[in-house]
């Protein structure tokens, strides 16, 4: 009875998996996309090293000429290969297999290299052994040495081992034959047969019959169908027979047409070969001799220009501009970018040391040339015409610039090639002009202040000893009021000549500061953007009051910026001279007049802000830069003239016979200011004289209200009075916007001193009749009853009676002419100030007296003791005083 072995349905996707072999994975995902083919593998690790998954493949490209490829691959994490070495298998030298008559998996490749490995199996191994010996007689004429390889190994027979083991394993399939392994086929339909018979499986008897009666059913129904196709069978042979013949004559052809074909095939590979190598030369010979022409085409300098660069002469026009195609011609070879190897060939070796030879010896001459033309310019003589004319002329450079814009090609190629030789140019140029420029500028400046001044040359120290120091120092002397000895020459200066001779010396500077500028820009080839850029833009806005001349603009806020350009710094070293004579210049018109300052501030601040908001953008940096200079020395002299104007008020002291009227550092400030408001009529921004102005109004204030601490032979509250108005009336006349507070405050102070000069003057007219009545408000203020005060012995009615009858009303008329004509002897009359301090005491007076009434009224009630004159007569009195003195 047979025993039916159970089959599950998880062995068979094993078995599947294992159908998915190494072999498929590297040819899909390794050598196919490479269009290579896969021809033999053999899992490999190195000879004593821990066992690693690499595979060491035999390749062949599908493209001719045909390549063989040793190929070895290594699976990661992934089950992905990835190739980590490659050889040509031509390149192989020799194969040992180790051992011969003993199997070992350990066997040697040697390329230039030995290679050490071992393989994953004997079977492996000896078909890898065989299919390089196949491929090195078919393709390599038997290049490759096999050492150690049984030949059976390499012609795919097996050895009397290999025989032993397989007629033992013969033996042992017949024993097992009787229990061969059921199929899938057969366990399917062993199953299916159960399940029909699953009732009768119970009982193994009758079970067992039942297969039994069918087997020999079956056994039957076989033997019929094999005797009636044993005929089939017989004819079937013969024809397998016959066929088996044919493929062998055609196998045996085969290889004699293989025996043929060997020959010519390696002939022809090896002409296939020859064409390639032959391609590959005449590509190279082409590569080359591009090679020697872009070299002798760019690494080429014409003799003629070699001759001109040897020369270096530069004396004419003619040969300056054959100089410049030379040296052009001269960088566009050695600006030619050559591979690093060119240079060790020796033509090119020496052709580039020409064209350095070339070069520094044209850098030579070059440069002794240009500083042989600065040498000679500036030593160049001022002309005559600049010291015999009666005009201000500025000096100009151009036909000096016109001589050295020809060489500005030049200096761009110096300072492209030789950066340190052109940096020293510069310096020389500036070191060179600076010295003409001095002289010019010296000559200019001096003109300037021989037209200004109406002098001549030779006189010209003499006259500033007298006009300037002289009349300065008088005015120091002088505490108050205009110089008393100044000249009346200098008195009839017009202060206009001034600002015009000012504004000529500036606009003369521009011109020549702009062009120079200009010129070295060019000449030099430095950077023009970022200066032009801080020209157009408008000065930043200072908020410091004490650090800038206008609140509004602040000029200086970019010297520092503007300094750090390389042009500013080489105008800085050529134009040394130009900041002290401008100083200097300025110096002279603060010896001429001493309110000048505030012209030169007017004059420079207008002119810088005409020249920044220029749309053209001409002016120079340079000069914006020593204007700026200029404008700072500007506001410190006229911050100096305040704080001198404003000591000198604080610091006055009025004369000891002084009898009142204007104090003279009053009419000091009205100086000042008309002067200011003249030379600030056209200004464009009058910030900083504003703040001047508030500062020196209050300085006047103070001192004029100090003088009541000062002892004078005159009322103090009448002279405070009186200035005051004046300060009024004047600022109310020149209507100055910033001094309203200041003309309002005027007019308080003056209406406050003119009520205390008037309360003190109405004490003379009826002053025992004011102590009297000054006690009765004293005892009222003590406490004591108005109706008791009449009983004080003082304050009796008597004694009222006694002061009245001293003051009768022709005594009052007398008394009030005779303070008439204090008052009239002590006003100014330039004030006319009379008629408002008069109609003031008048109605101060009546106020006295209704004062009195009601006093008498109120503490002498029912005495009917009266004063001796009226309202009516006390008016009477006034207007017949001020007839009479009219």
């Amino acid at each position: 009875m047979h025993q039916f072995p159970l089959f599950h349905e998880d062995k068979i996707p094993r078995i599947l998996f294992t159908m998915t072999s190494p072999w498929l994975l590297l040819e899909k995902d390794v050598f196919t996309p490479l269009n290579e083919r896969l021809l033999e593998i053999v899992h490999i690790w190195k000879t004593g090293k821990k066992r690693k998954g690499s595979v060491l493949c035999v390749v062949v490209a599908n493209y001719r000429p045909i390549q063989l490829f040793l190929v070895k691959v290594k699976a990661d994490r992934g089950e992905q290969y990835k190739i980590t070495n490659r050889w040509l298998l031509k390149y192989l030298k020799l194969v040992d297999g180790k051992t011969v008559n003993q199997e070992t998996l350990d066997f040697e490749l040697q390329f230039d290299k030995v290679y050490k490995w071992t393989a994953g199996s004997c079977d492996e191994k000896n078909a890898f052994i065989r299919c390089l010996w196949k491929l090195n007689h078919r393709y390599l004429s038997g290049i490759i040495s096999f050492v150690n390889v049984p030949s059976c190994t390499m012609e795919g027979k097996q050895g009397p081992q290999e025989n032993a083991k397989a007629s033992a394993e013969a033996e042992n399939q017949e024993e097992h034959c009787v229990y061969q392994e059921m199929t899938p086929k057969e366990t399917a339909d062993m199953l299916k047969l159960m399940e029909e018979y699953e009732p009768i499986v119970n009982n193994a008897a009758a079970f067992a019959e039942q297969l039994s009666s069918d087997l020999q059913v079956l056994d039957e129904t076989n033997l019929q169908a094999i005797i009636s196709s044993e005929r089939q069978v017989m004819l079937l042979m013969n024809s397998i027979d016959e066929a088996l013949v044919e493929v062998a004559k055609v196998e045996e052809t085969l290889q004699i047409h293989d025996k043929l074909l060997g020959s010519l095939k390696q002939q022809m590979d090896h002409i296939q070969q020859e064409n390639f190598l032959l391609h590959r030369i005449e590509s190279n010979q082409e590569k080359l001799m591009g090679e020697i022409l872009f070299l002798t085409s760019n690494l080429d300098l014409n003799e003629e220009h070699c001759q001109v660069l040897r020369q270096g002469d530069l004396s004419s026009p003619r040969k300056v501009k054959a100089c410049i195609e030379a040296v052009e011609a001269l960088s566009s070879c050695m600006n030619v970018q050559i591979q690093p190897g060119y240079r060790k060939l020796q033509a090119v070796a020496e052709q580039l040391i020409m064209f350095e030879t070339l070069k520094q010896n044209f850098e030579n001459s070059f440069i002794s040339h240009i500083t042989s033309i600065f040498e000679q310019q500036g030593n160049t003589q001022v002309p005559p015409v600049m010291q015999q004319t009666n005009k201000l002329i500025s000096p100009t450079h151009e036909s000096y610039h016109d001589e050295l814009l020809p060489y500005v090609p030049l200096m761009t190629w110096l300072k492209n090639t030789n950066p340190m030789l052109f940096s020293d140019l510069p310096k020389v140029y500036a070191r060179s002009l600076c010295r003409l420029y001095e002289r010019e500028i010296k000559n200019f400046f001096e003109m300037a202040r021989m037209l200004l001044l109406g002098r001549a040359k030779d006189s010209l120290q003499e006259c500033l000893d007298k006009t300037g120091f002289m009349a300065y120092g008088n005015r120091r002397q002088s505490q108050f009021g205009l110089p008393e000895n100044r000249n009346e020459e200098d008195d009839d200066l017009d202060k206009g000549n001034l600002v015009k001779m000012l504004q000529q010396v500036l606009r003369g500077l521009q011109p020549l500061c702009t062009s120079e500028q200009r010129f070295i820009e060019k000449f030099f080839v430095l950077s023009q953007d970022a200066i032009r850029q801080e020209v157009l833009e408008p000065p930043a806005t200072s908020e410091r009051e004490e650090d800038a001349a206008f609140p509004e603009e602040s000029p200086c806020a970019k010297i520092k910026s503007q300094l750090e350009e390389p042009s500013a710094q080489l105008l800085t070293e050529i134009f040394n001279s130009l900041e002290p004579e401008l100083r200097s210049f300025i110096d002279t018109f603060n010896k001429v007049h001493e309110f000048s300052c505030l012209q030169v501030l007017v004059t420079l601040n207008d002119y810088m802000l005409e020249i920044q908001g220029s749309s053209s953008a001409l002016s120079s940096s340079f000069l914006n830069t020593v204007l700026s200079n200029m404008l700072l020395l500007a506001k410190n002299n006229f911050n100096k003239c305040i704080y001198a104007l404003c000591k000198e008020i604080e610091e006055a002291k009025l004369p000891s016979k002084m009898k009142g009227g204007i104090l003279p550092f009053v009419s000091r400030f009205e100086e000042y200011v008309n002067f200011s408001e003249e030379a600030f009529k056209w200004a464009q921004q009058t910030g900083e004289l504003e703040k001047a102005h508030m500062r020196l109004v209050d300085t006047v204030f103070n001192s004029i209200n100090n003088l009541s601490s000062v002892n004078l032979k005159v009322n103090t509250d009448m002279v405070i009075m009186e200035n005051f108005h004046h300060m009024h009336r004047f600022l109310l006349q020149k209507k100055i916007c910033c001094l309203e507070s200041k003309q309002r405050e005027a007019k308080e102070m003056y209406s406050k001193h003119l009520v205390l000069y008037v309360t003190q003057c109405l004490g003379q007219p009826l002053e025992k009749l004011k102590h009297f009545f000054e006690g009765v408000k004293t005892r009222v203020a003590q406490g004591v009853k108005e109706e008791e005060v009449s009983f004080h012995l003082a304050y009796s009615k008597q004694e009222l009676r006694k002061v009245i009858e001293k003051y009768p009303g022709k005594e009052v008329k007398r008394a009030l002419e005779t303070l008439y004509k204090k008052i009239v002897k002590s006003l100014s009359p330039e004030e006319n100030l009379l008629p408002v301090v008069w109609q003031a005491m008048e109605q101060k007076f009546i106020c006295q007296y209704q004062e009195f009434e009601d006093l008498i009224q109120r503490c002498y009630a029912g005495s009917g003791i009266t004063m001796d004159f009226t309202v009516e007569d006390l008016l009477s009195y006034f207007n017949s005083i001020t007839q009479f003195k009219m």
